[in-house]
């Protein structure tokens, strides 16, 4: 059996005041280094061959730090699983959003879900492969992939549809979701995997704290 298991980055600065991030690269602060901390010892229970994660600097430190806590070596960065990216939308609140971008205004420079899914899918698929030998019968794997929310909402509507992820539904910093390969495709296992008790912690905050740009879009 060949695992997948995406986490999202730690708490950035960003984060905290409800920026749009996308390819705005934003480092963790203190908070989110100890959420990754705390991701990398939830992972610790179960083994691992590889880490792998986004190059932007959030998800590559989240990466690193999990790397550490399972006592592999530094991660793989793969540009295709970085975050969207929201063009002119970057850098602003919700509130700031809804000003500058009324309801059905496009947003410059916004990658669609389409575009997304057509760059993030193939690579996942291809690092969880890879974790498991040549094909899907090859030897049993996991691997870790630090990414970015929107990649995660993105895979598990995707694979899942949305009875599993409702739009209301926050995904935490340094949250974790598993995967298994199938047949060549990916299959969710968990949303917010618990790996033990102790990681069951329901989302608490309103969606539009994550992200004002992740609405239902004919993209």
């Amino acid at each position: 059996m060949t695992l997948l298991y995406l986490v999202r980055h730690g708490e950035t600065d960003w984060n905290r005041a409800r920026r749009i991030q996308g390819a705005t690269d934003i480092p963790l602060n203190d908070l989110g280094r100890a959420q990754a901390a705390e991701a990398g010892d939830l992972l610790a229970r179960r083994s691992f061959d590889r880490v792998v994660a986004s190059p932007l600097s959030r998800a590559a430190e989240t990466g690193s730090i999990i790397a550490a806590r399972l006592g592999l070596p530094a991660p793989e960065l793969v540009p295709a699983v970085a975050e969207r990216r929201y063009g002119d939308a970057e850098g602003l609140t919700g509130s700031e959003v809804e000003l500058r971008f009324p309801a059905g205004t496009p947003v410059p420079g916004r990658e669609g879900r389409r575009e997304l899914l057509a760059r993030v899918l193939p690579a996942l698929v291809e690092i969880t492969r890879s974790a498991g030998g040549v094909d899907d019968g090859g030897a049993a794997g996991r691997v870790v992939v630090a990414t970015h929310g929107a990649v995660i909402r993105a895979v598990v509507t995707h694979v899942a549809g949305d009875d599993v992820l409702h739009l209301g539904t926050p995904i935490r910093n340094g949250s974790i979701h598993s995967f298994e390969l199938l047949d060549g495709a990916l299959v969710l296992r968990e949303f917010d995997d618990p790996i033990e008790v102790e990681s069951e912690r329901a989302g608490t905050f309103a969606f539009d704290w994550q992200n004002a740009l992740e609405r239902p879009a004919a993209d």
